[in-house]
């Protein structure tokens, strides 16, 4: 979990086994550190200041992903729109007995797992994080100024609104897999990005489909490909493959998919994955520009792919053709429902920041 090249998640003993004994120098100049992988769980982050060991401001920022992508390729949503109350409640009150431990007058940022509303602590970063300057825009609170003021034990004020704005900002990044040969473009715990972009609007559909124009996320014209690994995620799209028929869109997917789907009265066509029936291939229509959009999550998130493996190259081959593609259910289902909830054309229109109040 040192985000480091050499990483790996590892699902049973074996994988464990193979792995340190294959992959690792096991030594006191080279130690292997090994952690809990918490699965399905959402990852929540929160930059603050506190001054006099306590508590000044804060701003949460809510990962769209599940919290194996890593923080800085994830979609983030600032302020948080699915966090309950118990959970922000838990947050707050474990940032302060951090704040009362370490006798923090500064700026510091701290990573959280959530799940069944349990909170866990990542990790907590005892300095300014690259996000302050985001967060000052989102908020309209300055949160450097306010934290140079706590260092220098200035008065500063102790009453913020950070949770209830009249908009929302959502963090989309950016990818350049078209410039790396042989890149599995899909998100996972090590960091991809090479670039990110902000955009904002009144409610988190509107701002989710900006970002995701603006990180070259193209609407599906017609033909869809669903490809999903776990049976809980196949469950999870349920009702965004519902929608999708809704909008008349042309549903095809991958034979396990399809089985899945077709059992469920879902309107979909199957694709083969061998290469045996070249016409109806996955990789063909994807050559052949007869899907626009994909969305294909790995059947095991723990797992580097060889080139060899096909669902890596349905997602390279994706990638070279330019078709747009998301790797992710949580991200996948929230891209759905913005399209179904707006009209793209007479929605999405671009305002000063100054109208944001």
């Amino acid at each position: 979990v040192l985000s480091g090249a050499n990483m790996k998640v590892c699902q049973d003993i074996k994988q464990l086994w193979n792995f340190l004994t294959k992959a690792a120098d096991i030594s006191k100049d080279h130690p292997a550190v090994i952690s809990k992988f918490e699965k399905w769980a959402k990852e929540i982050e929160i930059d603050w200041v506190a001054k006099d060991w306590k508590l000044v401001i804060f701003a949460i920022w809510e990962h769209i992903e599940n919290a194996w992508v890593h923080s800085w390729d994830a979609t983030i949503a600032v302020p948080a729109q699915r966090l309950y109350i118990e959970t922000v409640r838990k947050i707050k009150q474990i940032a302060k007995n951090i704040i009362s431990w370490l006798n923090i007058t500064w700026p510091f940022n701290i990573q959280f797992l959530a799940k069944n509303n349990e909170i866990k602590v990542i990790e907590c970063n005892l300095r300014a994080s690259r996000s302050f300057p985001f967060v000052s825009k989102v908020t309209k609170y300055n949160f450097i100024e306010i934290a140079i003021k706590a260092i220098l034990w200035e008065k500063v004020e102790w009453r913020y609104n950070t949770l209830d704005l009249d908009y929302v900002w959502i963090k989309a990044s950016q990818f350049s897999f078209h410039r790396l040969k042989w890149a599995d473009p899909k998100l996972w715990v090590e960091m991809w990005s090479t670039w990110e972009v902000w955009c904002l609007w009144t409610n988190i559909y509107q701002a989710f489909l900006k970002a995701t124009a603006s990180v070259w996320i193209n609407l599906p014209k017609k033909n869809i490909l669903i490809s999903l690994g776990s049976f809980k995620e196949k469950v999870e799209f349920l009702a965004a493959a519902e929608r999708l028929i809704k909008m008349w869109y042309n549903l095809f997917a991958t034979p396990w998919t399809y089985d899945f789907y077709k059992n469920k009265w879902i309107k979909i066509k199957k694709l083969e994955k061998n290469e045996i029936n070249k016409k109806e291939n996955v990789l063909n229509y994807i050559e052949n520009w007869k899907l626009d959009f994909i969305i294909n999550t790995p059947w095991k998130q723990s797992n580097k792919n060889e080139k060899d493996d096909y669902w890596y190259k349905i997602r390279t081959t994706a990638v070279n053709k330019w078709v747009s593609m998301l790797n992710d259910i949580k991200a996948a289902s929230l891209f759905v429902k913005s399209i179904y909830t707006l009209n793209w054309h007479e929605d999405i229109r671009i305002k000063p920041y100054s109208d944001y109040r």
